[in-house]
């Protein structure tokens, strides 16, 4: 070999120059060179042609086939995809997460529980109950209906019943 594997010329610049960086060349060798060149070059041409000419055949298959950037597209991200959740990376981190959501869930079930046990606990409180039974007292003066229903509705009943007791005492007021 008269070319050097280590020193590989950039394009555009001589290569019979970047060969004899620290060597002397023989006019032969550089003729020799030179025409090595030209030779390489020529086969680069060709190659780039035969290139071009490779992919307007497959752009005309495609444009045949029905095939657009689009749908290249969505089958490079579907691959892309499926290459994704074959690694073993992603097989563990999604088996670590499903984790980390079962946990969570269990315990955001196990959170609920203790709310639901101390709001029982409030309503089964003597406060509470006292609180109810006035509720209760105060509904069955002001609606005249017996006291009963469900907690919600005896909330409704006596702030009804309390502002029509206002609105009562300020039309006594204002008649007198």
């Amino acid at each position: 070999g008269l070319l050097r594997s280590d020193s590989i010329p950039e394009v555009g610049e001589d290569a019979a120059a970047t060969v004899g960086m620290g060597e002397t060349l023989s006019e032969e060798e550089q003729d020799e060179l030179r025409k090595e060149l030209a030779k390489v070059e020529e086969e680069i041409q060709t190659l780039s042609q035969v290139l071009a000419a490779k992919e307007k055949h497959l752009a005309e298959i495609k444009r045949k086939l029905g095939i657009n950037s689009l749908q290249e597209l969505r089958q490079n991200i579907t691959k892309g995809w499926q290459d994704v959740t074959s690694t073993t990376a992603y097989k563990k981190t999604s088996e670590t997460l499903s984790q980390a959501g079962q946990k969570a869930s269990a315990a955001f079930s196990s959170v609920g529980s203790v709310i639901t046990k101390k709001f029982e606990d409030v309503r089964n409180s003597p406060t509470f109950k006292s609180f109810e039974e006035k509720v209760e007292s105060l509904k069955s003066k002001v609606g005249g209906r017996s006291a009963g229903g469900d907690f919600g509705e005896v909330l409704n009943s006596a702030a009804n019943a309390s502002a029509t007791e206002t609105i009562a005492e300020q039309t006594q007021e204002e008649t007198h």
